[in-house]
């Protein structure tokens, strides 16, 4: 049950016809992991936190850099030097202390990724390597768990939402070589505004699956340019070679 301060907190979105209080209460029951809380990550959580996502599991290894704060919203100058996953906790509680943030530093892998992916309802990969980008959508189909991947580089950026069953393929039947490609933001930098609009795509599509409403974006790749405005969609189809999803049921 919403109590009063949940109310008046969430008036403006309760008021949607599409929401309402059930809806809230989904998202005060959710719990969702972002992996990587930088340019993408950054917006996506304080738009989830504001929301009235019930947890928030933030996993990022990095301390804050000069550098991220050209993007990276949710930092400060005075924060340099620290972990980011404990300033997002902080800067998120600060913004709804209703909300829950559990700070994960260390990097995830392994078992500790299993385990975190295990324990959300939906994974936002937030990351900036194709590495860890190919373990968490491993992670996502072998924990039968929605995914929502975003990316960003130059004037440009890419959104993605995999849903179980995964009839439309997965993160690897779409880029099945995991090599890590030249091109990315420490190499051909990035415009700030860019990475925030698809980390806040991101955290538009969380929101509208965690309240039970459907995503026309799931299957589906996403690219923007940021220099026209243009959107451009593409229709994914699983690959009956990919070694992660090709024999899911």
């Amino acid at each position: 049950m919403l109590n009063d301060a949940a109310f008046m907190r969430y008036s403006r979105q309760l008021m949607l016809e599409e929401f309402g209080p059930q809806a809230q209460e989904k998202l005060q029951a959710a719990k969702v992991l972002i992996v990587g809380l930088g340019g993408l990550g950054s917006p996506a959580a304080l738009y989830l936190a504001a929301a009235g996502v019930g947890t928030l599991f933030l996993a990022d290894d990095d301390q804050l850099h000069i550098t991220n704060l050209q993007r990276q919203i949710l930092y400060r100058t005075a924060d340099l030097d620290q972990p980011k996953a404990a300033l997002a906790k902080r800067e998120l509680l600060r913004l709804n202390p209703l909300c829950e943030a559990v700070a994960i530093t260390e990097r995830l892998a392994g078992e500790a990724l299993t385990r975190a992916v295990s324990g959300a309802d939906i994974v936002l990969d937030c990351s900036d390597n194709m590495a860890t980008r190919h373990a968490v959508n491993k992670a996502c189909v072998d924990a039968g768990k929605t995914l929502i991947s975003g990316s960003a580089v130059g004037f440009s950026g890419q959104l993605l939402v995999i849903e179980a069953p995964y009839a439309h393929g997965c993160y690897a039947c779409l880029y099945p070589d995991q090599e890590t490609v030249q091109r990315n933001c420490r190499t051909s930098g990035v415009l700030g505004p860019v990475v925030g609009t698809l980390g806040t795509l991101q955290a538009l599509e969380a929101l509208k699956i965690l309240a039970g409403l459907p995503s026309v974006l799931s299957g589906k790749l996403r690219l923007f340019d940021g220099k026209t405005q243009n959107w451009r969609s593409l229709q994914l189809t699983r690959s009956s070679a990919c070694v992660i999803c090709g024999g899911y049921a």
